[in-house]
């Protein structure tokens, strides 16, 4: 494995040589200091580090002191704002989703994927490969709500204080009531991309505990826009025959179309009893949420002047579950622990998992 390390790391660094040197750039060092010095200095740490590695796995764990890891191999892991990666030479990061910034004292780091020098306190590109070069210490920080990051190589990780929206989906997700999608990456979350209309109406179908009726709904429904006899039928016909949505238009639903904290918050509120599809004024709609108890003055301030993405879905999902319901003294968890869409153990197994504050 040793060797299939040091292989991948002189092919990066010669396509950044390369690079630069079709470009016509300066380039970071030269073809013959990376071959004769470089590769073999960078084959030692690998080696000490590799050596750490194996002492602890054979402890029984594949983390070193103080948070250190030696991947081998590609990596993948969530973060959120404010965590850090601390690479050291040869170490490789690749952001996936989220956004980023680098910051070092001395030394470099190289863009791969362009063969140009990523300047201290760059941001990083998405699908972009950054390479620490010799005699650097490289801190990776998250500057987004979350991320997903590849790494490879000997690296250590702190994480923030930061609202842990990673977490809240891995709870709804053992509660059944968040999947994820196709992506391939950070386990289909996609906590940075703005939810859909559909995405959002499904949430609130399994909020409610009525996923498996939705599924069974053979009905008929006004909405144009809808695949007849697909999935996404079904969840939209069911909510509208029961009153839930009243669509966008009279004959149009727009799946694909985004939505709001707002729109979102009123189908929340609709799932605890304090509206319904009757009202469609949401202009004070997260004034109701606070006087609900569904969100505090912090939450709906943060909500309204940030882009609504799917890890605001899933934060305001996974408190919801805290919410009384208008008309019992039941929380919403309690509702549907009751349906037997999850159980005690699993709501408290879930509640485990979210340490971190509110906003």
């Amino acid at each position: 494995m040793k060797k299939k390390l040091i292989c991948l790391l002189a092919a990066c660094l010669l396509l950044a040589a390369g690079a630069y040197a079709a470009s016509g750039e300066n380039s970071l060092v030269s073809l013959t200091y990376l071959k004769e010095t470089f590769f073999g200095q960078v084959e030692d740490r690998v080696d000490r580090a590799l050596d750490r590695s194996d002492e602890v796995i054979l402890g029984g764990s594949n983390h070193g002191e103080a948070g250190a890891v030696t991947a081998v191999s590609w990596r993948e892991t969530r973060m959120k704002r404010g965590d850090l990666l601390t690479g050291e030479t040869g170490t490789s990061v690749l952001l996936l989703a989220g956004s980023g910034r680098v910051s070092y004292g001395g030394g470099a780091v190289v863009d791969v994927t362009t063969g140009t020098v990523l300047p201290s306190g760059g941001t990083l590109a998405v699908n972009h490969r950054y390479l620490v070069a010799e005699d650097t210490s490289a801190v990776f920080e998250i500057t987004s709500q979350t991320a997903v990051a590849d790494y490879q190589g000997t690296c250590s990780f702190m994480t923030s204080d930061a609202v842990d929206y990673n977490a809240m989906a891995a709870a709804l997700k053992s509660l059944h009531l968040f999947r994820g999608s196709l992506t391939g990456y950070g386990e289909g979350f996609d906590l940075e991309l703005a939810p859909t209309r559909l995405q959002a109406l499904i949430m609130f179908i399994r909020v409610l505990g009525e996923e498996e009726q939705a599924l069974s709904w053979t009905g008929e429904q006004p909405f144009t826009d809808l695949e007849r006899g697909s999935q996404a039928e079904q969840y939209v016909g069911y909510a509208y025959e029961h009153g839930y949505t009243n669509g966008y238009t009279a004959t149009q639903f727009k799946p694909g179309g985004q939505v709001t904290a707002g729109q979102y918050t009123e189908f929340v509120l609709r799932a605890l009893g304090y509206s319904s599809a009757a009202n469609t004024d949401l202009s004070d709609v997260m004034q109701r949420a606070e006087s609900a108890g569904v969100l505090t003055a912090g939450e709906t301030a943060s909500l309204q002047t940030q882009k609504f993405l799917r890890a605001d879905l899933v934060y305001i999902s996974y408190y919801a579950l805290e919410a009384h319901l208008s008309d019992r003294e039941e929380t919403l968890a309690e509702v549907l622990m009751e349906k037997d869409v999850f159980s005690r153990r699993e709501w408290m197994d879930a509640r485990d998992l979210v340490t971190g504050n509110r906003l």
